[in-house]
């Protein structure tokens, strides 16, 4: 990019700042610590210039905005088309509870609905097992029939809609509903937008939620993207995610190789099925942690969409813009925020989704200040919406499409990350003999990727314990406070109220359609047919939610009573 020549007249010249100007100013006065690192430990240094960058090529590692390899963004206006899309996660007690903040969200001006669902809907049971004691709606809306589904959307019309739902284990129940409930509000299928987190790898990597073995629940992942572009071609049936790989304790790079890599293993088994890279390749999304470090943050979302652009394309085959560009939603860090001082978290979740929105995300969360001591208020969840919007409307930085490309500093730890997630990658290809879906696979039952996180969280800390690293109000700049604010209470009558509705909706169902739709999906499974079409038919007949993954464990296995996939 620069000029021999040039580049010679800028050594010598930093030489002579550094004599004549650094030296003595740290000869007087040192500088703050001895070492300066980001979250994820990664050192940075003083001061960067074109030196650092004089390897790059402009067009094949930058380009521009909306071509490959994407480093710039995906599309070529950005946010000055329009801006990302504003996907509050929302979700508690029951579906009635979580409609009516559904619907105060969208008056808010949230342009995107997410949906949190309690611990028994994530792990395919229904309210009334006796595992789901004390648990029903309580970290998020429970599920247990289309019934809920119904109620969950009233009112609010899902063809008009873009809605995200985290879940899981269970997630192919989940989508079965909103297409049923499509096909009730007379929504065109391909018409259908949204997410589908589904991201099984990651389950087994970092959040620990699973209902049967990795690979069973892989070939029921490749089931819902085959689906998908057959039917709901506007619908992402995967969010390959790496939020939870990071809020496990894993550095940022782990976080982007680990994510990427997940998300070729679901590539790779497309293709093994038959499927055509172009066809698919479009519906795949992805989900990104936004932590502190705001530089470390753009330079990981810069990197990550400039390795899939180059990977579909050399390893896979890709030909279509589409099938190499990479779109994320974005959800600042969780693990940042703090139960002291928690207006503090304010500040916090600000600098992360600005990080997202200088890196070029295509949707973002923002957390709310109390989530480290409760489920979000609507106060709380007010001031993260306009948070996004004041970025958004006030500070300018929605108006320049990748303002940050160019400095020496972003493009140096650009090619830094590249460089270390790409290392990773390659080393989980080679667990695979050069297959990255058996290594990712290979990577779990050898407990690989939780030894990685665990070692990089247990560092973090440790840095944190010796006051290395500074978390404001917690290791410094404490004070005394009242530690028990206002926050959102789960109504004790909200189990009784949902086991009624789940009682109620037994009773009026036809037993004998629902046995049928659940012995046709039995059949499906171990025909190794495409399981999604019957588990349509089994939700549109009001089969529950634990009905119908217990037909999954019936044929591969109780693996959710396992402590430890290792």
């Amino acid at each position: 990019m620069f000029d021999q020549g040039d580049l010679e007249g800028i050594r010598e010249e930093r030489e002579r700042w550094e004599a004549e100007t650094l030296e003595p100013v740290l000869d007087a006065h040192g500088e703050r610590q001895d070492r300066f690192a980001t979250v994820s430990n990664h050192e940075v240094d003083r001061l960067y210039t074109p030196e650092d960058i004089a390897d790059l090529d402009f067009e094949e590692d930058l380009g521009f905005p909306g071509e490959p390899p994407y480093t710039r963004g995906p599309y070529p206006t950005m946010y000055r088309g329009r801006t990302w899309t504003m996907r509050q996660f929302a979700g508690f007690g029951t579906a009635e509870e979580t409609n009516e903040r559904f619907h105060y969200l969208i008056d808010e001006g949230q342009t995107g609905l997410s949906t949190a669902f309690d611990m028994p809907s994530l792990m395919g049971i229904d309210s009334d097992h006796p595992m789901s004691e004390g648990e029903v709606g309580k970290e998020g809306v429970a599920v247990d029939t289309l019934r809920d589904m119904e109620i969950l959307f009233d009112g609010i019309d899902i063809g008009e809609v873009s809605t995200s739902f985290t879940i899981n284990p269970s997630a192919p129940v989940i989508y079965a509903m909103y297409i049923a409930l499509a096909d009730q509000q007379g929504v065109p299928r391909e018409e259908v937008r949204g997410t589908l987190q589904n991201d099984m790898l990651k389950e087994f990597i970092a959040q620990k939620e699973w209902v049967i073995p990795p690979r069973p629940s892989l070939d029921i992942v490749t089931d819902t993207i085959e689906f998908a572009v057959e039917e709901t071609p506007k619908f992402h049936p995967v969010s390959i995610s790496g939020y939870h790989i990071r809020e496990a304790g894993s550095t940022a790079a782990q976080e982007a190789a680990f994510t990427l890599a997940d998300g070729f293993a679901y590539v790779e088994d497309c293709l093994e099925r038959g499927l055509d890279v172009d066809e698919f390749a479009p519906l795949l999304s992805f989900f990104f942690n936004s932590h502190n470090s705001i530089f470390e943050e753009i330079a990981k979302f810069r990197a990550a969409r400039r390795i899939y652009a180059r990977v579909m394309e050399d390893w896979y085959g890709a030909e279509k813009d589409e099938s190499k560009r990479m779109k994320f939603h974005t959800q600042t860090a969780g693990q940042s925020l703090t139960a002291q001082q928690p207006l503090n978290n304010i500040v916090r979740v600000t600098i992360q989704a600005l990080a997202g929105v200088l890196g070029g995300t295509q949707s973002l969360h923002t957390n709310s200040f109390d989530e480290a001591l409760a489920l979000p208020s609507e106060k709380a969840v007010r001031v993260a919406l306009r948070t996004q919007q004041i970025i958004a409307e006030e500070s300018g930085a929605a108006d320049i499409v990748d303002p940050m490309g160019g400095s020496f500093a972003i493009e140096k730890l650009t090619n830094e990350m590249e460089a270390e997630i790409m290392a990773y990658i390659e080393e989980i290809k080679e667990k695979g003999d050069g297959s990255v879906r058996d290594g990712v696979l290979e990577g779990i039952d050898q407990g690989y990727f939780q030894r990685e996180i665990q070692e990089s969280s247990y560092e973090y800390q440790q840095r944190v314990e010796r006051g290395e690293e500074v978390v404001v109000g917690v290791n410094e700049y404490t004070i005394e406070e009242d530690t028990s604010p206002d926050i959102l209470h789960i109504d004790e009558t909200t189990r009784d109220r949902q086991l009624e509705r789940l009682e109620e909706v037994k009773e009026e169902r036809d037993d004998e359609e629902v046995d049928a739709t659940l012995e046709a999906l039995s059949e499906a499974i171990e025909a190794d047919e495409n399981v999604m079409p019957y588990v349509v038919d089994a939700v549109k007949a009001y089969a529950t939610m634990g009905e119908i993954m217990q037909v999954f464990e019936d044929h591969h296995g109780a693996y959710r009573e396992e402590l430890s996939p290792v």
